[in-house]
């Protein structure tokens, strides 16, 4: 289910899915239709579907840092913000939904201990992984809540 969700993971159909994993995972664990899965995910140690959408999200800007530039390769300013990922202005729902603009927008509002691991990518897979198994999102908003 993992494979191109960097693609598809933020498209509409993408509920769906989200939909029919919840029932599966309720079929498995043995729970009524109507029971919350947000325990179950951390029980069995699954990624929600939008939490597996950040996490490989996540490691492909880490493993691709060349191609986002921060705000400190844009201008010279000493700012506050100056080395969160640059994110071009846009009003097409096309680019903002792309793979650079979401990534960088994720990666931005991730927490800066976790940040900081991007570098050895066994660490940082393993440290985000458990933080989103410990959150378990059922959206990208939930995410963008929490983490700022």
């Amino acid at each position: 289910m993992s494979y191109g969700i960097i693609f598809g993971g933020n498209s509409h159909f993408s509920n769906r899915i989200f939909k029919i994993k919840k029932r599966i995972i309720r079929i498995i664990t043995n729970t009524g239709s109507c029971d919350s899965c947000h325990q179950l995910y951390k029980q069995l140690q699954i990624l929600s579907l939008p939490s597996q959408y950040i996490f490989s999200l996540l490691v492909f800007v880490s493993k691709n840092r060349g191609l986002f530039q921060s705000n400190s390769e844009i201008h010279d300013l000493n700012t506050r913000f100056n080395h969160t990922l640059h994110l071009p202005s846009t009003n097409l729902t096309l680019v903002q939904k792309g793979v650079l603009y979401s990534g960088s927008k994720i990666y931005n509002h991730l927490s800066s201990n976790i940040k900081v691991l991007s570098n050895d990518s066994k660490l940082f897979k393993s440290i985000l992984k458990s933080y989103l198994i410990e959150h378990t999102f059922y959206s990208l908003d939930e995410f963008y809540q929490s983490a700022s």
